[in-house]
């Protein structure tokens, strides 16, 4: 069988992609080509020491699952997912899949999105330690605050200036989020214009409040 020169694609290629000699080698082997032979040609060089041909073919397989899986895309993951005997018949729609995923966009952030799809896996950590998952949860915390980060333990300068930078790329979570989620009674850190406190605490019985009439300003509380 003649085998595939590992050109360069013609697509630029995301940096979390397999490279051109990975994705050469994995479509020979799909073509016909045994494990072997495959990561010989085009992977010799980089064949660690006692490490099997499957294994690096497997790798790679895995690495396109996983980025068809951040791309939101469970149904070309799932293509990479078989038994070696299957991987003839799949030829053609592997070949698509892999064509598709190097051009597709990332995908936009949504509110409802797992803070661990988005952040670092030591942020992540102190987030979920804090109640927070989701970022929705996330994003009322960091409008109209300094130093927010502080009431999450574990949770420092550096890892909190990396959270804003994303929050400042993808400035629509914000709008977002407020819209959806509703003001609670569990002590939770809001943004103050939506403080709603008791009314035995919200100065409308203040020993000092003067009769309406007499003020010049048109509220009932501090």
């Amino acid at each position: 069988m003649k085998m595939l020169p590992a050109n360069p694609q013609a697509h630029p290629t995301p940096p979390d992609f397999p490279d051109a000699a990975s994705l050469a080698a994995l479509r020979a082997w799909y073509e016909g080509v045994s494990a072997r032979d495959a990561v010989v040609r085009y992977l010799g060089e980089r064949k660690a020491s006692g490490q099997s041909a499957r294994g690096v073919l497997g790798h790679i397989r895995r690495l396109l699952a996983e980025f068809a899986r951040r791309r939101q895309r469970q149904d070309l993951a799932a293509l990479f997912a078989h038994g070696a005997a299957e991987r003839v018949g799949r030829a053609k729609a592997i070949h698509q899949a892999v064509d598709l995923l190097r051009r597709l966009p990332p995908p936009e952030p949504q509110v409802s999105d797992d803070i661990g799809q988005w952040l670092p896996a030591r942020a992540v950590g102190a987030l979920r330690a804090h109640g927070i998952e989701t970022l929705a949860d996330l994003t009322v915390r960091i409008p109209r605050r300094r130093r927010w980060w502080t009431v999450v333990p574990g949770l420092g300068p550096a890892s909190a200036r990396r959270i804003e930078a994303f929050f400042a790329e993808h400035r629509q979570l914000t709008e977002r989020a407020r819209a959806l989620i509703a003001v609670t009674d569990r002590g939770e850190i809001v943004p103050w214009e939506q403080l709603r406190l008791p009314h035995e605490v919200d100065g409308s019985s203040g020993a000092f409040r003067a009769p309406r009439q007499t003020c010049t300003l048109n509220a009932d509380n501090d």
